[in-house]
């Protein structure tokens, strides 16, 4: 089959022809580090991990792109009240961004270009909209682009300028028409110079939609394959790159993919419910596992119902896929990493044919859970070789998900892949080689002693031939 995903300007399925084959520029709209990241942030970056790992195993050279917003008016506004330089309070929300993606098995990107970064690329396509009649310097020190003079503005988002929300008009008293936006703007006295560039126009900073526009064509091209982000980044901001691209002369994105949001009681999931759902809280009380699994289980155009009842439901699934993949290791041992990605055409053919289909992880999830059932009834009969083929096929097709047990990051259940739990892997295999010296020796009262410590700290020991294994609880 061939990938299907839905074109969010076209309003339909279409199918993936990427522009070079056996590669794919994907860029995702990334952080603006103003506060710290909650459930809500994260949806993007599984959803759209999911589909990078998809486009991986089916062959493709994937370059992803996520940028990181470090200036903004809410940045400079919220470090000046807080008393903090600008670019450290940037900086210290950028790494728990970054800790939140690590923590949930996110794929770091190949390229994570900063906003302060790219200034002379900016400044350059500011420079090429006024050249090209797409954008006009005021007076005031401000640039903006004119969106009537972009035949396609609003294609993007299927509405005619006259109807357009206006973006930004309340203290821009220099536009030419309400609906222009902001390229560059000018330099507040009450700023921080640190926060201004010097260009023809006067000292300022750029605008909030010009750095992807920048970034994705340096990074990928002045044409490039998809362009993702979360159904709210539609309008203004899409709408605005792609018109600030388009007016270029640039290609800019074959595809765009909007996933939904995550909502709580209904309600969607706003900055002021974020505050007790931060994934550092959540994180807490809950393995990062599960919230990787509540996110990246739904179909990223479907809205996510986060609650507490949604991540019991997570555990109570997850507890099912990892039972069997441990038990099928116990039985005829773990199935190498290096054999776990299986091609679409070696995988079961629904699960690809749901992949394919504009990334259908619900329908996916469904097949594995049938090979589930097909391998506990194998461990039932005794049938290893049955056994060993299903945890292939089902911890591949999980790692397809990034939620394979027993890779590194996840292994071991609670805090899978974490520091604490490695190093309570190496505390427990070194009680656990001495209670096999000790039994050696036949020194059964400290053999049962070291037994007995592990089951005080909630630790289980199962013995068998090949030696004891450990897991928490029972």
């Amino acid at each position: 089959m061939t990938l299907k995903i839905y074109d969010s300007p076209a309003r339909a399925v279409r199918e993936f022809h990427p522009l070079h084959e056996g590669k794919v520029g994907l860029y995702l709209c990334g952080a603006t580090v103003q506060g710290s990241p909650h459930i809500g942030h994260m949806r993007s970056a599984v959803a759209f991990d999911v589909l990078r790992r998809w486009l991986i195993r089916s062959g493709y050279e994937v370059t992803l792109v996520r940028n990181v917003t470090d200036i903004d008016d809410k940045i400079l506004n919220k470090s000046a009240e807080s008393g903090w330089p600008w670019w450290a309070w940037a900086y210290k929300f950028e790494q728990e961004f970054t800790a939140a993606y690590d923590a949930l098995g996110v794929i770091r990107p190949t390229y994570e270009p900063h906003a302060t970064g790219h200034i002379p690329e900016q400044v350059a396509l500011v420079e090429r909209l006024i050249e090209r009649g797409h954008a006009y310097a005021t007076d005031e020190g401000n640039v903006y682009f004119d969106v009537s003079s972009q035949a396609d503005y609003g294609s993007l988002t299927n509405q005619r300028v006259e109807d357009l929300a206006v973006d930004e008009a309340e203290g821009e008293p220099d536009k030419r028409n309400p609906h222009d936006f902001a390229l560059w703007k000018k330099a507040k006295d009450s700023e921080p110079e640190t926060a201004k560039w010097s260009t023809k126009w006067g000292r300022g900073r750029p605008g909030w939609h010009l750095e992807c526009s920048a970034m994705s064509g340096k990074y990928l091209g002045e044409r490039f394959d998809i362009h993702a982000g979360g159904i709210d980044l539609r309008f203004p901001h899409h709408e605005n790159e792609q018109a600030q691209s388009h007016g270029a002369g640039y290609g800019f994105a074959q595809y765009w993919m909007h996933n939904a949001w995550v909502t709580i009681d209904g309600e969607k999931m706003s900055k002021s419910l974020g505050n007790s759902l931060t994934v550092e809280n959540i994180l807490k009380e809950y393995p990062a596992v599960l919230v990787r699994f509540a996110l990246g289980t739904v179909h990223y155009r479907s809205t996510v119902a986060y609650s507490e009842k949604t991540l019991r439901e997570a555990g109570a699934v997850w507890d099912r896929l990892k039972g069997f993949v441990e038990r099928a290791a116990d039985a005829v041992g773990e199935v190498p990493a290096g054999e776990l990605a299986l091609a679409p055409a070696d995988l079961p053919a629904e699960f690809a044919a749901a992949m394919d289909d504009d990334v259908n992880v619900s329908a996916a999830l469904a097949v594995i859970h049938e090979h589930v059932k097909r391998g506990n009834s194998a461990l039932a009969a005794g049938e290893l070789e049955a056994v060993r083929a299903e945890q292939l096929l089902v911890r591949s097709m999980l790692d397809v998900l990034g939620l394979d047990p027993l890779s590194p990051q996840w292994r071991g259940g609670e805090g899978e892949g974490s520091v604490a739990m490695r190093a309570l892997d190496t505390l427990v295999k070194d009680v656990l080689d001495k209670r096999a010296a000790a039994r050696a020796e036949k020194d059964w009262a400290t053999a049962d002693a070291m037994r007995d410590l592990l089951a005080g700290a909630g630790i289980t020991v199962a013995d068998s031939a090949d030696g004891a294994t450990w897991k928490l609880g029972e």
